[in-house]
């Protein structure tokens, strides 16, 4: 009896060390870049989250885009709500929309891009999860370009919902809609996107997403489907770093997008 105590103790500790690891809360700053579906939480009231990223888009045709820096300032205002503000550049060609802060999304003709736009909205909470009621939220948001061939403020609402299962893992799912102006006709553009997220650790989540962006109203509409895997780690309790990148899956879709980006919450 006395030789099986010391492997009993051993066991008995390693048992409860695996109790209390799954028994851990994620660290997790729930920011709207780390995918193209937004997070279902609003910031806090007075906190601020910073986020931003670069991200590279081969195209199948013209030129490669380059976004930066993905800018988005979100602002606890009160319970369940936040204020909004971005801004964005892009060089590069038109078209393949692949994070929540960039505008465009008209046909890839070869040409040439230099464009930036402004992002301002809100973004409420509206249900929390209770059973099978998700935990969901709204947003409602504008961009408006200061430079470049596009023109005219341009709406866009999203709707965000999930719920989160037994060790922490969660799927989220959004549909975002943009009615938008081309040269030539206003056009609707839907977004809608499901992504799993799983913590792998206290402070390392990894996640796939299926997503797409889809018009309606164009003389040529487009349709660019994307499944993209990512991860993020949280560094102390208030900056994040994240990676994610994808492949189309049509000819309109690029063939392949990175996306590297940081987060600081205050």
């Amino acid at each position: 009896m006395r030789r099986r105590l010391p492997g009993r103790l051993i066991s008995t500790a390693l048992l409860l060390a695996c109790k209390a690891a799954v028994a851990v809360e994620p660290t997790d700053l729930r920011t709207d870049r780390e995918a193209f579906t937004p997070s279902t939480f609003a910031v806090d009231p007075g906190r601020v989250l910073v986020e931003g990223s670069h991200v590279y888009i081969d195209n199948r045709e013209g030129l490669p885009t380059n976004n930066y820096p993905e800018l988005i300032l979100r602002i606890g205002g009160w319970e369940r709500l936040e204020w909004r503000l971005g801004f964005n550049y892009s060089v590069g060609s038109q078209g393949n929309v692949v994070t929540s802060v960039e505008a465009g999304e008209l046909p890839i003709d070869g040409g040439s891009l230099y464009e930036s736009n402004v992002l301002y909205g809100i973004k409420l909470e509206t249900t929390e999860q209770d059973g099978w009621i998700p935990q969901s939220c709204f947003i409602m948001e504008a961009t408006t370009p200061t430079f470049g061939q596009e023109f005219g403020t341009e709406p866009v609402a999203t709707a965000v919902f999930g719920w989160e299962f037994p060790e922490k893992w969660r799927i989220d799912a959004a549909l975002r809609y943009a009615y938008a102006e081309s040269d030539v006709v206003w056009f609707s553009r839907w977004g809608p996107s499901v992504v799993a997220r799983l913590p792998l650790t206290e402070r390392w989540e990894v996640h796939a997403e299926y997503f797409g962006t889809f018009t309606q109203g164009l003389l040529d509409d487009v349709n660019r489907p994307f499944f993209s895997p990512g991860t993020h780690l949280v560094i102390g309790d208030n900056a994040e770093l994240g990676w994610r990148f994808g492949w189309g899956l049509t000819r309109d879709a690029a063939s392949f997008f990175t996306d590297a980006g940081l987060a600081f919450r205050y």
